[in-house]
Order: C-alpha cells, then sequence, then structure tokens
C-alpha cells in the first residue's frame, strides 16, 4: 500500500520516460508512442542489459501489463492500480517467467527484482506526494 490518490499514481507510474526520476533501479526508460496496447519501449535496470518491452494489455486508470523477451521465452509484467480508501492505493507488480530460462532466471534475478520493486514503490509514492501534494 502507498499513500495518494489512483489517478495520480497512475499517472506517474505510467510515465515512462520519467521512471528512472523515481525508480532507483531504473537507468534508462524510454516509450515510443502513446501509452498504448502494441507500443513498445525500451528499459535498463542499473548494473543490467536493458531491453525492449511490449504493452499488451491496458485497463486505463487499473492496469496494464508488458511483456518483455528472453533467449527461448518471455517476461511478463502485470501492474495494477487498486483503490484503497483513506488515502492509500494497492500498487501490484507481478513477474511470470515463460520459457526455456526460467528456472535460471528466479535463482539468480527473482530475488534482487522483489527487492526493487519494493524500492520503487517507495520512490512511487514519494514522486507522487512531490507532484501532487
Amino acid at each position: 500500500m502507498i499513500t495518494g490518490d489512483p489517478g495520480a499514481v497512475w499517472r506517474v507510474w505510467t510515465d515512462v520516460a520519467r521512471w528512472p526520476e523515481w525508480d532507483d533501479s531504473k537507468e534508462l526508460a524510454r516509450l515510443d508512442g502513446s501509452f498504448a496496447v502494441g507500443t513498445t519501449g525500451w528499459a535498463k535496470q542499473r548494473g543490467n542489459l536493458g531491453g525492449p518491452f511490449t504493452i499488451t494489455r491496458l485497463d486505463p486508470g487499473c492496469g496494464w501489463t508488458t511483456e518483455a523477451p528472453l533467449p527461448l521465452g518471455k517476461v511478463v509484467f502485470d501492474h495494477r492500480v487498486e483503490p484503497a480508501g483513506s488515502g492509500q492505493v494497492r500498487v501490484v507488480k507481478t513477474v511470470e517467467v515463460h520459457g526455456g530460462f526460467t528456472t535460471l532466471f528466479r535463482l539468480i534475478v527473482a530475488a534482487k527484482m522483489r527487492r526493487d520493486i519494493n524500492r520503487s514503490f517507495a520512490g512511487l509514492e514519494r514522486h507522487v506526494k512531490e507532484i501532487y501534494g
């Protein structure tokens, strides 16, 4: 849970180019068009190689899904914004790995990714407060 208005959280979280301003795990990010199904982008985690992604599902104001290719598979990121009342917003990011590198990905990357997601939610909350009060 983070504190904020769901609409404000949505606006900040879907402003891809500004992710590095509040998400310490991101070094670079861009979206190659409007925030819509089929739009591609590129993101680079600090200390890792960057890579492309595509928006595959969009429920405006509520959630979206992206897919990023992996050798012999893909990573699916699902993002949700849910009003929780009393000025609270439940933000959820889930990650699914499909294909030949699933086990290796879970062993090497999953724990760091969980820590990064939790830190990014704290940064998201701070940035929402900075912009929207």
